[in-house]
């Protein structure tokens, strides 16, 4: 594929992301995604296919892939706080977005992943990564328990974010933040 394909592709992977994040899988329709990737209609069949459903299980793929890079890059040592930037840079994202932008997964996998397998997978997978990060760095650390840990961090990230954007509040991320920082 050359540049000009690959950077359509992209806008389309972006394009969705952005769409299913704020209004869901049944609130970012195709038309939508063509026209907020600036890409033809036959270049999102070309590229994917698949329709729809590939298209985000791509964008689920990316985002995950994105997270999971941002929190295996922080040096072992210190879980609390790279728990304390993810949920930092979760927070602007989310406060920047009017509240509509907080996790690039969750509203994928409350819309669709128990009736679509592709979608599933994604979302499964996109999560799967994000708590083998965690473990690896609570192991760096030398936490004994780092499975129950870094499930239980993951869950509470995610809950934080599902009620920070119910409250339009950071407070929740504020608080879960300081309850991992107690935990470990």
């Amino acid at each position: 594929m050359g540049a000009k394909g690959t950077e359509t592709r992209c806008r389309l992977i972006r394009a969705t992301r952005g769409l299913v994040e704020k209004h869901g899988y049944f609130g970012a329709g195709l038309n939508q995604i063509i026209e907020a990737s600036g890409a033809p209609r036959g270049s999102l069949y070309f590229h994917f296919p698949g329709g729809k459903d590939q298209l985000v299980a791509a964008a689920v793929a990316e985002a995950g892939a994105e997270i999971a890079a941002l929190i295996a890059a922080v040096p072992p040592g210190d879980t609390a706080a790279a728990a304390t930037s993810l949920l930092t840079a979760f927070g602007d994202r989310l406060e920047a977005s009017g509240w509509h932008q907080g996790c690039p997964v969750a509203a994928v996998t409350l819309d669709v992943s128990a009736a679509n397998d592709a979608i599933q997978t994604e979302c499964a997978a996109a999560y799967s990564a994000w708590e083998t990060a965690l473990r690896d760095r609570l192991q760096a650390d030398g936490r004994a328990n780092a499975d129950d840990l870094a499930a239980s961090i993951l869950a509470m990230v995610e809950g934080g974010l599902l009620l920070a954007r119910a409250q339009r509040s950071r407070e929740p991320l504020e608080r879960v933040a300081r309850t991992i920082r107690a935990m470990l």
